[in-house]
């Protein structure tokens, strides 16, 4: 069998519908990379192609993550060092960070017999210490750090004014809605009520008599006596 999946990836492409391609290529490749494309995309299945293992990208754990969708954040090092804009993507596999319009890079594309091809522009990705949050008090870079409110709710407060930095609804927003509020109930949403109801009631039965008794099945022999430790 493993051989046949050696030989399986020297000659074919692994299609999505195979039973066994769920996770084939964080098994084939030991060292799954993230990149700007979302897992299953045809631009992640590109880079993690089978057979074509790269070195580990070795990712500083962040205790506390600061930055969000939404966010107007300014530049602190590169190219656009000094200019401020809104954070459009997070990537927190690799501690990245997409500002809008910013850091920026051209690709020369389409060009073909009969077109002369233009030049595509994409946002590179940014490292979340190259980024700092702006304090809305006076528009300039802070820190900040996460502090509870006396309602109990966690905040961003910004280290130098103490000016609390509200998270932007696109934090929030989910494929399906922009806002929790805003979502209308489908018919096969499972409904508040439904989730809410207590439907577990507790017993000493083991999971063969609870299946037995809710089937309606009879059982006259008795269980004989074990002990264990």
């Amino acid at each position: 069998m493993r051989l046949t999946r050696y030989l399986l990836g020297k000659t074919r492409r692994f299609p999505l519908d195979d039973p066994w391609a769920n996770d084939w290529w964080k098994r084939i490749n030991r060292h799954f990379r993230y990149n700007m494309s979302k897992p299953l995309t045809p631009g992640s299945l590109k880079a993690n192609f089978p057979n074509k293992n790269r070195r580990p990208v070795l990712v500083e754990p962040v205790k506390e993550w600061k930055f969000f969708r939404g966010d107007l954040v300014q530049i602190l090092k590169g190219k656009d060092a000094g200019k401020q804009g809104f954070i459009s993507d997070v990537i927190k596999e690799r501690n990245w960070v997409v500002v809008e319009a910013l850091n920026c890079h051209y690709k020369f594309v389409g060009k073909t017999e009969g077109f002369r091809g233009m030049y595509a522009k994409s946002e590179a990705p940014l490292m979340h210490r190259e980024v700092a949050l702006v304090d809305p008090s006076d528009n300039k870079p802070t820190d900040v750090e996460w502090k509870f409110t006396e309602a109990g709710e966690e905040v961003r407060v910004s280290v130098r004014s103490g000016r609390i930095i509200p998270l932007s609804e696109l934090a929030f927003a989910h494929p399906d809605y922009r806002t929790k509020d805003t979502y209308v109930e489908q018919p096969k949403d499972t409904t508040e009520d439904d989730a809410c109801q207590r439907s577990y009631k507790p017993s000493l039965k083991f999971v063969e008599e609870e299946l037995m008794e809710a089937m309606g099945i009879v059982e006259t022999r008795t269980r004989k006596k074990t002990w264990w430790y």
